[in-house]
């Protein structure tokens, strides 16, 4: 398998969630959970998971690559796992009600603090403060936009501090 760097996307995809050992220039050898292999590069994203640590990645450049063995198959939690690694600390899946509940509370808190808002889009799930800022699901600060820098940082301050509040 020295031809690693000429695989194709398509046989590099075969890798991805696999565990396996990698062996490098000068007998370097690396052991972890493929995540990934750059199209370009070939190199080898891997995680590994040491005990009582949440898990760490490591990268071996394409070129230095001589070898891949598969060592294990992953399994679902595994897939999961490894999805998780790249996934933001606070990104979960919110379910229909529940992103309408943090919508509608959101709203209440702003309405009750004074601060103009409404809703908009077809489906109502934007929320529009004063008409200069618009806050997206889940609504949280980094899902604030607007063009006025100065209202953008008070609002994802306040925002912030009504999340806080909320835990």
């Amino acid at each position: 398998m020295n031809d690693w760097h000429r695989k194709s996307p398509l046989d590099w995809e075969t890798y991805v969630n696999k565990l396996v050992k990698v062996v490098a220039v000068e007998k370097h050898e690396y052991e972890g959970w493929v995540l990934t292999v750059d199209p370009v590069s070939a190199t080898i994203v891997l995680a590994t998971f040491p005990e009582n640590e949440k898990g760490s990645i490591s990268f071996v450049m394409g070129h230095a690559v001589q070898e891949v063995e598969i060592l294990q198959e992953g399994d679902s939690d595994m897939k999961q796992r490894l999805a998780r690694i790249l996934a933001p600390e606070e990104s979960q899946a919110y379910s229909p009600e529940e992103l309408e509940e943090r919508k509608n509370a959101l709203k209440a808190w702003l309405e009750t603090n004074h601060i103009p808002v409404g809703e908009q889009g077809e489906l109502g799930r934007t929320l529009s403060v004063a008409g200069v800022l618009t806050i997206e699901p889940p609504y949280g600060p980094e899902q604030c936009s607007s063009t006025n820098e100065i209202i953008l940082s008070r609002v994802q301050g306040l925002l912030q501090g009504y999340l806080d509040q909320q835990r």
